[in-house]
């Protein structure tokens, strides 16, 4: 795994400071420990539109990982999912940072 984001989710996952799936997902940010909430491309339309839907109620931000599938995410974290929360603050920054650069950091 080259990829930096990937590798940066994995050392997240490491740490336990990931939810993964809907439903921990939804957990994470209704009980406001969501910093970020991460969206694989391939996950349906009615998906995406219900974790809007609770991150925008929570004030959290989400971000479409529209070049990852769920298959390399899985990959990376070590659990079958499309929709994760990171709930590190550090971490958080550190995925925006790489997003933001290109995968440059």
């Amino acid at each position: 795994m080259n990829d930096k984001l990937l590798t940066l989710l994995g050392v997240a996952a490491k740490w336990g400071n990931l939810s993964y799936g809907m439903n921990s997902t939804v957990s994470s940010v209704r009980s406001n420990r969501a910093k970020l909430v991460l969206v694989c491309g391939d996950i349906s339309e009615k998906s995406r539109k219900e974790i809007a839907f609770h991150c925008k109620n929570s004030d959290v931000r989400v971000l479409l990982l529209d070049d990852y599938n769920i298959q390399a995410v899985c990959d990376a974290v070590g659990k079958n999912c499309g929709i994760l929360a990171i709930n590190d603050s550090s971490f958080a920054d550190a995925v925006l940072r790489v997003r933001e650069q290109g995968g440059n950091v």
